[in-house]
């Protein structure tokens, strides 16, 4: 599964590298410990907009027929062997996929009766993405509109399966525009995209505790981890 990320790189450094032709109207600030139910940043494209978009959205997906908005905290993953035949997801796999932005995840690891947390983050800290899927909720009793999304998780690779048996969809540069296409529907194309990504790709480093907590939200989450002996 994946359950907090970070996303600290520059703004200006995600529009060159996810080929964003027009300035978002947004700011960034850095995020070293986001966590469902809280904004995250999502490339996307539209039908009607053809060029890549990038836009935030809640964590936590609310299918468009939901009436309660609740739904969404247990909608923060879904498994990609069964995305295209959920009722909560299939709409969405076939028309609204997104890459969601990042340059780390968290992972734990039982350790002498705690858990200790591991981030898992390129060798250069180079931004990447996740795969992930997009909806537009109504809210039934006020009529206001909500973008919400969904990371896409498969079976953990060797190396991730130590500390959890799903990891997050990690696509590659190469398959951005498949994924991205809204009138792509054709599953022979889509699925076999949603593989863990290799080992040799990730370094796991040990981190500091204070990223148990969605509160701490600042660099001393990466600080390694204070030893007591």
């Amino acid at each position: 599964m994946c359950g907090r990320f970070s996303l600290r790189t520059p703004l200006h450094q995600l529009i060159d590298q996810f080929l964003l032709t027009s300035p978002p109207d947004l700011s960034l600030t850095p995020r070293f410990n986001i966590a469902p139910t809280q904004t995250i940043m999502a490339v996307r494209r539209q039908a009607e907009h053809p060029e890549r978009e990038l836009a935030a959205f809640h964590w936590g997906l609310i299918p468009s027929w939901s009436k309660d908005a609740k739904i969404g905290s247990r909608m923060i993953n879904a498994r990609s062997e069964t995305v295209a035949e959920k009722p909560s997801f299939r709409d969405a796999f076939k028309h609204r996929r997104c890459l969601i932005l990042c340059d780390g995840y968290y992972e734990w690891q039982a350790e002498g009766g705690r858990k200790q947390p591991y981030f898992f983050h390129r060798e250069d800290d180079q931004p990447f993405a996740f795969a992930g899927l997009w909806e537009r909720w109504t809210d039934p009793q006020s009529g206001s509109n909500k973008e919400t999304t969904t990371i896409l998780t498969t079976a953990a690779s060797e190396a991730v399966r130590p500390f959890h048996h799903r990891m997050p969809v990690i696509l590659g540069a190469d398959d951005y525009d498949c994924w991205l296409d809204p009138e792509q529907s054709d599953r022979s194309l889509l699925e076999p995209l949603l593989v863990p990504q290799s080992a040799e790709n990730l370094l796991i480093d040990p981190v500091s505790t204070l990223v148990n907590s969605p509160r701490n939200d600042d660099p001393r989450c990466l600080e390694p981890p204070r030893r007591l002996f």
